[in-house]
């Protein structure tokens, strides 16, 4: 790309003029010409230069009612053994559950090395096949989940994406689940919802409620940074008034298929697979693989 030609070209000017004898001079010139190359570089590598850092993933059951809930919980255990494998660590942000062991939804973060970069193109609708456990017919049914992958911003990163807080709609509630008599005592549960663009985001996995507010802050940073990549827009762009942000189900980018044959496929790159045991187990290497050149 032209584009990137010339600014590599801009950056080595730059650098050239960093190894001069008095540079450091005039240090404000020094200073301004060293932001200057790392604006530069940050612009060179794109979104790719959050790929070395954590992810967010968030599993969200679609058309299928139990099944789909089922369905996320069989993609939250898949990704959890996927970070096993990997030695990450994950740590949950919100869940909501069934009465049957599923999920409504589910958000938690991955701790490891390139861990967004390897899980990015995961963000997409996922599509089931089986026999219905929760069908008295043992009828064949077809279900739903979408996965959302979100990179996890450093403390210095998020300097970029400022939110007005006249932008933001804050609702305080009780957490659910586990955590001890404290959840059940004070609102520490956290919903933001960015009143330009309608995006709302669920956090109850931390103990008190600044540090709920402050996680689902960064997720929601994180929200408006993947609209803006889908867009093709600016960050600015994409934090104004948004329309046909709902989500829409059939558009699969894999396909797990348990009855009457048995077959995962990647409809993006083709990449398939007669183990979906092992891949339910975590072994998606052979995805993840096929994906790096989408």
């Amino acid at each position: 790309m032209q584009e990137n030609f010339d600014i590599q070209n801009e950056i080595e000017k730059l650098e050239a003029e960093t190894q001069e004898v008095d540079f450091w001079n005039d240090k404000n010139k020094a200073q301004a010409t060293l932001k200057k190359i790392a604006e530069f570089k940050d612009k060179l590598a794109g979104a790719k230069k959050y790929d070395k850092g954590n992810a967010i993933v968030t599993i969200i059951s679609g058309a299928g009612g139990d099944d789909a809930e089922d369905f996320s919980r069989m993609l939250l255990e898949m990704y959890m053994k996927y970070a096993e494998r990997k030695n990450w660590k994950i740590f949950f942000i919100n869940e909501h559950k069934n009465d049957h062991g599923g999920y409504r939804n589910v958000s938690f973060e991955m701790e490891g090395k390139n861990a967004y970069g390897m899980l990015k193109n995961e963000s997409g609708v996922h599509r089931l096949v089986r026999i219905s456990p929760f069908n008295a017919k043992k009828l064949r049914h077809t279900s739903f989940s979408l996965v959302e992958v979100l990179p996890k911003f450093s403390k210095l990163e998020e300097k970029d994406f400022f939110i007005p807080d006249a932008d933001l709609k804050i609702e305080y509630s009780r957490s659910g689940g586990p955590g001890g008599q404290n959840v059940n005592k004070r609102e520490t549960a956290v919903r933001l919802i960015h009143i330009p663009t309608n995006i709302s985001v669920h956090a109850t996995g931390e103990r008190s409620q600044e540090q709920n507010r402050e996680r689902a802050l960064s997720i929601l940073r994180a929200k408006i940074f993947k609209k803006a990549q889908d867009e093709k827009k600016t960050i600015e762009e994409s934090m104004k008034i948004s329309k046909g942000t709902d989500i829409e189900w059939g558009s699969q980018i894999r396909s797990y298929v348990l009855h009457p044959y048995k077959m995962v496929k990647d409809h993006r790159t083709n990449a398939e697979t007669s183990n979906v045991d092992e891949v339910l187990s975590g072994e998606l290497d052979l995805f993840i693989e096929a994906e790096k050149d989408l």
